[in-house]
């Protein structure tokens, strides 16, 4: 298969990179910027651009047999600030790559939406793909149309359309940044010696997913002719005080918490059915949450 990665060179593509180059497939990587934390690899085809540019998504779709669409501009915590630019810098390139697909002929994308803000609050213990779709961040919401319209395209004209929702990923290559992701902002904060802040009293309960295995079930979705919505998670809630001593349990380094007022956009609590990933694809998560933060952690350290 000749895979096109549309956002391919962050964190998660470059993993859904490695897997598929491991299952033996051809990989192309439509990105405005190079990965950041290692060499361009040698069997892969980059090509600098990004869906907004018409002439490289065409060039870039030429031949290619599926899509993963990784790319985004924004995370939760900043969507809402400027929500006319969530929609148009996320919305807006979806739906010209989904245009692009059609000319092209190209028959098969996978789409990375959210499991952790498409449902919203949820209202039972795991959350199954059909729960109500109620996001209370911009970013939820741009991610709920985006699966709207990936349904329009598949009704009009025949794209087989899959929505993977991910759960809060974790592992080497996050970045060194701290920008989006719990653990590895907390991790940052422990190599530096930093305080850490933690919004609300850290009852707030997640779901983490390690990198490698969330990258796996995105090239099996790839290789399937699923449809839909799909969750990707670990099926396990952990809290954040929780998160907190695996952290120190890791690392053996006390943390330096301070605790902030809780955010609007952050629900209680939101833990992922997974029954359907291993029914669709033969998925599920095999990397407990110590191991992925383990794997974090070591990464840190040698980077």
């Amino acid at each position: 298969m000749k895979a096109l990665l549309v956002g391919g060179n962050g964190f998660i593509g470059s993993h859904v990179t490695d897997v598929l180059l491991e299952r033996g497939h051809e990989v192309r990587v439509l990105d405005p910027v190079p990965e950041r934390h290692r060499p361009p690899l040698p069997s892969v085809d980059y090509r600098p651009g990004s869906s907004t540019d018409p002439a490289a998504l065409g060039e870039a779709l030429a031949e290619a047999d599926g899509v993963v669409y990784l790319a985004s501009n924004t995370v939760p915590a900043t969507s809402n600030t400027n929500a006319a630019w969530d929609i148009s810098s996320n919305l807006v390139p979806l739906v010209a790559t989904l245009d692009a697909m059609v000319h092209a002929r190209v028959r098969r994308i996978v789409y990375f939406s959210s499991g952790g803000t498409t449902y919203g609050i949820a209202d039972r213990e795991l959350v199954t793909e059909d729960h109500p779709l109620r996001p209370v961040c911009s970013y939820g919401i741009v991610k709920v149309a985006a699966e709207k319209y990936l349904g329009m395209y598949e009704y009009l004209h025949g794209i087989q359309t899959l929505a993977l929702r991910p759960s809060n990923p974790v592992g080497p290559r996050q970045g060194h940044e701290g920008v989006q992701g719990f653990v590895g902002t907390a991790l940052l904060r422990v190599l530096r010696g930093d305080t850490l802040q933690v919004w609300g009293d850290g009852s707030v309960v997640r779901d983490y997913i390690y990198v490698r295995d969330l990258a796996l079930a995105a090239v099996l979705a790839l290789e399937s002719d699923a449809t839909g919505s799909i969750n990707i998670g670990s099926g396990v809630g952990t809290s954040l005080i929780e998160v907190l001593s695996l952290i120190e349990h890791v690392t053996g380094a006390p943390l330096d918490v301070q605790f902030r007022p809780g955010r609007d956009f952050d629900v209680p609590r939101l833990v992922l059915a997974v029954e359907r990933a291993w029914a669709v694809l033969g998925w599920k998560p095999t990397t407990t949450l110590q191991a992925s933060i383990y794997a974090h952690w070591h990464w840190l350290l040698g980077s």
